[in-house]
């Protein structure tokens, strides 16, 4: 079994998928996309994928987008007795589909929206009522973790996949983590459990900051 997995490593929601297969074992066969020159808007691409958006994978035919939904299939798909990763429980369920919500409309759109559209389009980040927008997500996603050590529970979950991509990225952007006692502790943990992390998701980092430099003032 070969998925093919369109995606660049800079991306929080494709390393949030790059992490879950190397913990699932899923061997992705990697296609490095590149946006700028149009390797999104090919027929076949589009085929896959009309939103002409990455991270998207090809599994015998099948195309999806969306790093979240991603996530949920490849578990649903492949995760041999991995009821903890995404709980078929619903009401357990419920609580990681709601934290991956979070992530997509409030956490990461923050991220977007306080620091990589503002960069690109006036060379620094946004203003004082995108910084607030953002502090509040970090103080929502605080507490969630009150008094539990994952984003949706005793166990870790898809959604600790994902917002793991997103912090770590907003981090990287000079974010202060630690201001959020819960999320520092969580962030930490995380960073110890989750396999393939410092290879993976700090590289990914690392590329996101170096891209957006051209940008900068």
């Amino acid at each position: 079994m070969t998925i093919d997995f369109y995606y660049v490593n800079a991306s929080a929601p494709c390393r949030s998928v790059l992490l879950l297969a190397k913990a699932l074992k899923i061997e992705l066969n990697l296609k490095v996309t590149d946006l700028s020159k149009g390797d999104n808007k090919t027929p076949e691409f589009l085929k896959l994928n009309p939103q002409h958006a990455i991270p998207t994978i090809d599994d015998n035919g099948l195309g999806i987008g969306e790093s979240r939904a991603i996530l949920a299939y490849l578990v649903n798909q492949y995760g041999e007795d991995d009821d903890a990763l995404y709980p078929k429980d619903p009401k357990k369920r419920a609580i990681v589909d709601q934290r991956l919500y979070f992530d997509i409309g409030t956490l990461y759109q923050g991220f977007l929206n306080y620091y990589l559209f503002p960069i690109i389009s006036t060379g620094t980040h946004g203003d004082k009522a995108g910084l607030e927008k953002l502090e509040g997500a970090f103080h929502i996603l605080d507490a969630f973790l009150e008094k539990q050590n994952w984003v949706a529970g005793k166990n870790i979950t898809i959604a600790d996949y994902s917002i793991i991509a997103s912090v770590s990225s907003i981090e990287g952007f000079g974010f202060d983590v630690n201001k959020y006692s819960n999320v520092a502790k969580w962030y930490t943990r995380a960073q110890k459990t989750i396999d393939g992390y410092k290879e993976i998701n700090e590289e990914g980092v690392i590329q996101l900051k170096q891209f957006f430099k051209k940008f900068q003032k």
